[in-house]
C-alpha cells in the first residue's frame, strides 16, 4: 500500500461518513486519523449530536463489529471485559466475552460510571488486551473507544481521573449544526436513516496497513523540534500546573503522520501539527484551577501555539 491509496481510502470513508453526519468534516477527519493511529477519542457534547451515528457509520465503513455500553453508576467491571461462568453440562468454567471485544466500542457517558469501573478500560485502551482471572485475551484490531461526556449535565458523574484521559488519543466536540446544515439533516433524515445505505469500503486489515505505512511519512528535524517546542511550553506555561506527557508527544508525532497521508502527503508538514495540537494535547494539560473547562484547556493550547515560531524549511525528504 502506498501514502495515495490511504488518502483514496480515507476519502472514501469520510464520504460514507458524511452520508449520515453532516457539515463536520474536521471532525471526521480527526476521528479516521484516531482509529488509523490505533487512539482512541474522547467526545464531549450535548446528547443529540451524532455521536452514536458517527461511531456506527464509521464501524459499517470499515466493515468492523461495533458495539455500545451505556455507562451507570451501577455496571461492573465485568459488564465490560466479560467474565468466566460455569457450565454445568461440560463440568468447566467458560468465558463469556464483554461487549469491549468489538472493533468500535461507543462508551457512552463514561463518567456516569464508578472509578472502578472506569479503570477496567485502561488495559483495553493501552495493551489492547483483557485479563480476566488470570489469562490475558487479545482484543481484534483495530480497537477504537469512541467514549462521550456530557458537558451540561453532570450531576451524579465521576471525574475521569488524568491517567485514563491521558490515554485518549484525542478530545473532540462535534458541536451544533448551522441553519443549513439543519435543513440538510431533515431532507436527508426525513424518508429513511441514511445509515442504513452504507457500505463497507475497506477491510478492517487495510486500517492496520494503512497505520504501518503512514510510519513511513517523513518528520523533517525542524517539524519535531517544533512539536518539542510545544510541548516543553506546555511544562512551562505559568497557567498549567501538569504539562503534557511524552505519552502526548507521541501522540502528536503519530497522528501528524496519519493526517499527512490522509491528505496525500508523504512528509509532514507545521500546519499537520498545528491542526492536530489542541485536540491532541489539551485534556492532557492540568490548570492551576484543576476545574478549567476542556474549552478553557483549549484556548490555553492554541494561545502556546500560537507563540510558538513556525519552521520554514523546505520539510521533503
Amino acid at each position: 500500500m502506498e501514502i495515495k491509496e490511504i488518502a483514496k481510502i480515507s476519502a472514501e470513508i469520510k464520504n460514507n461518513i458524511s452520508k449520515v453526519i453532516i457539515g463536520k468534516s474536521e471532525t471526521i477527519d480527526f476521528i479516521i486519523t484516531s482509529i488509523i493511529a490505533g487512539g482512541h477519542v474522547l467526545l464531549e457534547d450535548t446528547p443529540g449530536t451524532g455521536k452514536t451515528l458517527l461511531a456506527k457509520s464509521l464501524a459499517k465503513s470499515i466493515d468492523g463489529d461495533f458495539s455500545r455500553i451505556q455507562f451507570t453508576p451501577d455496571l461492573l467491571p465485568s459488564d465490560i471485559t466479560g467474565l468466566n461462568i460455569y457450565n454445568q453440562d461440560t463440568h468447566s468454567f467458560e468465558f463469556i466475552k464483554g461487549p469491549v471485544f468489538t472493533n468500535i466500542l461507543l462508551a457512552d457517558e463514561i463518567n456516569r460510571a464508578t472509578p472502578r469501573t472506569q479503570s477496567s478500560l485502561l488495559e483495553c485502551m493501552e495493551e489492547k488486551q483483557v485479563t480476566v482471572d488470570g489469562t490475558t485475551r487479545l482484543l481484534d484490531r483495530p480497537f477504537l473507544v469512541i467514549a462521550t461526556q456530557n458537558p451540561i449535565e453532570t450531576a451524579g458523574t465521576f471525574t475521569l481521573p488524568e491517567a485514563q484521559l491521558d490515554r485518549f488519543m484525542m478530545q473532540l466536540s462535534m458541536g451544533f449544526p448551522t441553519f443549513d446544515e439543519e435543513l440538510l439533516i431533515m431532507d436527508r433524515f426525513i424518508v429513511d436513516n441514511p445509515i442504513n445505505e452504507i457500505s463497507p469500503v475497506c477491510s478492517k486489515d487495510d486500517i492496520y496497513i494503512m497505520g504501518e505505512v503512514a510510519k513511513q511519512v517523513f518528520v523533517h528535524e525542524a517539524v519535531r523540534k517544533y512539536i518539542a517546542d510545544i510541548v516543553i511550553a506546555t511544562r512551562t506555561d505559568s497557567s498549567i500546573s501538569a504539562g503534557v506527557s511524552p505519552r502526548g508527544t507521541l501522540a502528536l508525532l503519530k497522528t501528524s503522520q496519519i493526517y499527512a497521508a490522509i491528505n496525500g502527503r508523504d512528509y509532514v508538514i507545521p500546519e499537520d501539527v498545528k491542526a492536530l495540537a489542541v485536540p491532541v494535547l489539551s485534556h492532557r494539560i492540568v490548570s492551576y484551577s484543576n476545574l478549567a473547562k476542556n474549552s478553557n484547556k483549549s484556548a490555553i493550547i492554541e494561545s502556546i501555539v500560537a507563540k510558538i515560531p513556525v519552521p520554514t524549511e523546505v520539510f521533503k525528504s
